[in-house]
């Protein structure tokens, strides 16, 4: 048997017919990726043209040949120029012109921006940058790109920029800003010194700024950098003007930022308004203290805040990263006059002249709109302690101290915690107004103890008389109100104020002019006034619809007692009173008829009752004819003491009524 040899097995060609593809696939890869694939620069520009819906060029002429594209990891662009062209709606003649670019952008971002959300730009570096950015008032923006693009998109976001040189043009409807930035970068023996100038308007305002960072101060964090630079920031807004001199660590978020600020301006309004912080309206103020950046977190001490002739400081976080952002800390201070406040409920300092008036020809309430829209954007937690409040009155007697804690939640903002001492008494309760809709809603439930009327209202007399009343205050108010002004609260205002006055006292010349009695009035003026101990006095009034009725109102002394009704409109602001004197003793002298205190809070008009002292002077005058010494006949009062009585019970017994209630419901002690 032979045997043959089996002819030899020849192996598959395909392995190495698959590798020689691949490493001739690699190598033509790497070696685009190394000349930067120069024939796909202008499908490329076709390409994002189409898609931008709007022109993007690379470079003209000889220097296409310099143009770089990069695809593998991200989309890389290095090219000699590089611009996007304007919307077909602007007159600016681009989007962005740059020269010496570097572009990188990642397909993770541009995915994102091809769904609709906005564009992240990782890096672009360039030797100059010229951009014209704007949004008109219909929310269409020059940012926003392809044929139909989201009308709410956001301008693009980036990572790394870095510009040797360049200006930007900003002109914002929406905002009412126009704005013209102009950038240099040099190098100086000391390192690298940035320097940016800005100009433009602020809703209608000149603004101004100039930012120098003394190093390559990054536009993101996202930038490794060892250390915060230096740098120095001097901004205005029409008057109001800030100086900064500190470090951070980034230009676009200013992560890191930290140091000293002056901040002065015509109102606290006008700062909080462009950082989106909602601040009172003020007199002209300045400031300065430290501020910090931890994240969305901004930390400021205020070291003196002067507003007006108030003096203040305070400590305060404002979080910017909630949902709705939140100021707390704490507001203290020295002195705060409620003049250098006036605009927040609707009155105006003296210094300030406001473009709408904030009274009604011919009222004094202040009827200045409040601004409720600003309380819809900001929560806040704020304790509050200062040593002095200035009621603005020469006739009443400062808050020394107040105590509250003020929280603004959802457009509800309460005062709550009150704690104010004035007259060697005390002032408590809550303020509260919701401003979530349309119309304020406010109300008020006060409580007030122990309060000098002799050292509350200044009744300063000459020959060293007693004041016209002193005594101490004891009373509530719940009061509800809804309105755009604090005129139209009150004129709404309903609900009940009591108060009563004890171990008081009150001028007998004032009692006895009250009642008309010449020849007691006299004779207290011929001998010198003195103080009548006050028995009883208790005021319970009804408002409703801003209209004040007393259900009880009187003061009851040894010598008279003293009924007032009526009523007193805070809508129209006038009043129409009726007080009647009951004397109790003899007088020869006393036309005894009401006294009327009517018109206007502007234009007030005490008179008398006409009736009983035209019956009294008419008879004096038919006695006259008889004996002129009848003629006295009808102007002697023999008093009522049954009627100043029954004054004297029902007052004490409302007094009774009030202090068993104050009994059973002590008042709050005293925080702090």
């Amino acid at each position: 048997m032979n045997d043959s040899a089996a002819p030899p097995r020849r192996r598959p060609r395909w392995p190495f017919v698959g590798a020689a593809l691949f490493l001739v696939l690699a190598a033509a890869l790497a070696t685009g990726e190394w000349l930067g694939w120069p024939f796909l620069a202008a499908p490329l520009e076709q390409r994002l043209s189409a898609a931008l819906d709007r022109s993007v060029r690379f470079a003209s002429g000889s220097e296409a040949s310099r143009v770089r594209v990069h695809f593998l990891g991200s989309l890389r662009l290095d090219a000699p120029q590089f611009e996007i062209g304007a919307p077909a709606w602007s007159s600016s003649p681009h989007l962005l012109s740059a020269t010496d670019v570097s572009l990188e952008l990642h397909y993770g971002d541009l995915l994102r921006a091809w769904r609709g959300q906005r564009l992240h730009v990782h890096s672009l570096v360039a030797a100059t940058a010229d951009g014209y950015v704007e949004r008109l008032a219909d929310g269409r923006a020059s940012w926003q790109f392809g044929k139909s693009p989201q009308p709410a998109s956001a301008p693009p976001s980036f990572g790394r920029m870095q510009v040797v040189s360049g200006t930007l043009r900003f002109n914002d409807a929406l905002l009412v800003l126009e704005l013209e930035a102009r950038l240099a970068l040099a190098g100086t023996p000391d390192g690298p010194h940035l320097k940016v100038d800005a100009n433009g308007r602020y809703r209608g305002l000149p603004a101004k700024g100039e930012l120098v960072a003394f190093g390559w101060l990054p536009w993101s964090a996202e930038e490794v950098q060892a250390n915060a630079v230096p740098l120095t920031l001097n901004a205005s807004i029409g008057r109001a003007s800030l100086s900064f001199k500190g470090s951070a660590i980034d230009a676009q978020h200013l992560r890191g930022l930290a140091g000293h600020f002056n901040l002065s301006g015509p109102s606290l309004a006008a700062v909080g308004d462009p950082v989106g912080v909602t601040l009172p309206t003020t007199a002209a103020f300045r400031s300065q203290g430290q501020i910090a950046r931890q994240g969305e977190r901004w930390h400021v001490v205020i070291d003196d805040a002067t507003v007006g002739a108030s003096r203040l400081n305070g400590v305060f976080d404002y979080d910017h990263g909630r949902r709705v952002p939140l100021l707390s800390g704490r507001l203290a201070g020295t002195r705060l006059l409620i003049v250098d406040l006036g605009p927040v409920v609707g009155t105006t300092p003296v210094a300030t002249a406001p473009a709408a008036p904030v009274k009604a020809p011919g009222k004094v309430l202040p009827s200045r709109p409040f601004d409720l829209a600003a309380l819809r954007v900001m929560d806040a937690d704020v304790t509050i302690a200062i040593d002095e409040v200035d009621l603005h009155s020469q006739l009443l007697e400062p808050l020394r101290p107040l105590r509250a804690h003020l929280l603004l939640a959802g457009g509800v903002l309460t005062l709550g915690e009150l704690d104010a001492r004035t007259g060697l008494g005390q002032l408590m309760g809550e303020l509260r107004l919701d401003g979530r809709t349309s119309q304020a809603l406010w109300d008020a439930n006060l409580r007030w103890q122990g309060v000098r009327v002799d050292h509350f209202i200044h009744q300063a007399r000459a020959d060293g008389a007693p004041p016209f009343i002193s005594g101490r205050l004891d009373g509530t108010a719940k009061l509800q109100g809804q309105g755009r002004s604090t005129a139209e609260i009150l004129s709404s205002l309903k609900g009940r104020a009591r108060t009563d006055l004890r171990d008081g006292a009150v001028s007998h010349l004032a009692i006895e002019a009250a009642g008309l009695d010449l020849a007691q009035g006299l004779g207290v003026l011929i001998k010198g006034d003195d103080a009548l101990p006050v028995t009883c006095a208790v005021a319970d009034l009804v408002a409703d619809g801003g209209v004040f009725r007393p259900r009880v109102m009187v003061l009851d002394t040894s010598d008279s007692s003293v009924w007032v009704d009526g009523s007193l409109s805070l809508a129209s602001e006038t009043m129409d009173l009726r007080a009647v004197v009951a004397p109790k003793d003899f007088s020869p002298l006393t036309l005894r008829t009401p006294l009327l205190v009517r018109g206007s809070f502007a234009k007030p008009e005490v008179s008398i009752e006409r009736g009983p002292a035209a019956r009294k002077a008419a008879m004096a005058v038919l006695l006259a004819l008889i004996n002129p010494l009848a003629a006295l006949i009808p102007l002697i009062d023999p008093g009522d003491s049954e009627a100043a009585q029954r004054g004297t019970t029902g007052c004490q017994s409302l007094q009774e009524r009030r202090a068993a209630a104050a009994v059973a419901k002590p008042p709050p002690p005293r925080k702090g």
